[in-house]
Order: C-alpha cells, then structure tokens, then sequence
C-alpha cells in the first residue's frame, strides 16, 4: 500500500492506491473522502472512491479490468452504484458479495494524506468495517462466469467490454 506521495511520484497504482489518491485531490475540492470496498468470495475486493453530485453517486476507481474503472454520478443509491459492478467484476474466481462504505476522518489522527510510510492500516480499517451483503442470483452469476471464461480463451490479454451498461462509465 503505496501512500499518496509514492502513487504521484512512479505514475502507478493499484486501486486502493487509486482510491485513496483521489480521496487526498478530491478532499481539496469539497468531497468527503470516501471509499466503498467491494467484497468478493475470492477475497480479492476492489476499493473505489464515491462522491455524490446532485444527490447522485458516482465512483472513481483503477483496475486491470477496464470494467471496474470509474462510474459516472448517474445512481440514486449506493446499493445502484455496486450493481453497477456485479457484472464486470465476475473473472475466474471473482463475485461481488457484500460492500462497506467508510470515511478516511474515521481513521483519526492518521496520516492518510501524506504519510510517507506504506499504509496497511486503511487496508486493515476496510476490512474491520460492516459490509452489507448483496444478494444475486446463482443464474445470473453463471451466465457471467461462462461468457468470460469464453471470451478469455478467444481474447486472453483483453479485458472484456461487452457489458450494456458502459455508457454509465467513466474511462
């Protein structure tokens, strides 16, 4: 876990890495920082950054898979913005299973802004905090599974784009 400084100065980053950069920016123009850390089954979560505009939630977020990039402030609810994820998130081993919202003021006094020092206690913090479950379909699920594992054996180094609701991301 990279810190903010780490993430500006080599030009890359994981998604929490991602999340917490645009947290620190974002901060500076009104925006709470907020991260929502999507729970999969194969214990690999996507962290995002949230905001609202309008009274509408729209995320901030950095992947290997193009499908779990950012989101346009489009979704009433964050329960709509996660759906949102469901799809794209499905690989070979990966499901959305439950989410967390938190604020980074939650964690007090530390230094999540510029601390220079690799930051494992936001990740232990994301882990520690409730996460609603989500709640889908063994059918739907399938569905996704087996068109990715098919796409993957066409397109190996690609990361799937076939998903209807892309005009929602933000790339």
């Amino acid at each position: 876990m990279r810190s903010f400084r780490e993430v500006v100065k080599l030009n890359e980053a994981h998604c929490l890495e991602a999340a917490v950069a645009a947290a620190v920016i974002l901060e500076q123009h009104g925006y709470p920082p907020l991260l929502l850390d999507l729970e999969s089954r194969d214990l690999l979560d996507h962290v995002i950054f949230v905001f609202q505009k309008n009274g509408l939630w729209g995320s901030i977020g950095r992947s290997r898979d193009i499908g779990l990039h950012g989101r346009k402030p489009v979704f009433r609810n964050l329960r709509q913005l996660v759906w949102s994820y469901f799809d794209p998130y499905i690989d070979m081993t990966g499901r959305i299973k439950g989410y967390g919202l938190t604020s980074l003021y939650d964690l007090g006094n530390y230094d999540w802004r510029f601390n220079p020092k690799n930051m494992h206690k936001i990740e232990d913090h994301l882990r520690a905090i409730p996460h609603k479950k989500l709640r889908s379909s063994n059918h739907r699920y399938d569905y996704w599974h087996e068109r990715y594992q098919k796409y993957k054996k066409r397109f190996p180094h690609r990361s799937p784009v076939y998903y209807d609701d892309r005009n929602r991301w933000m790339f």
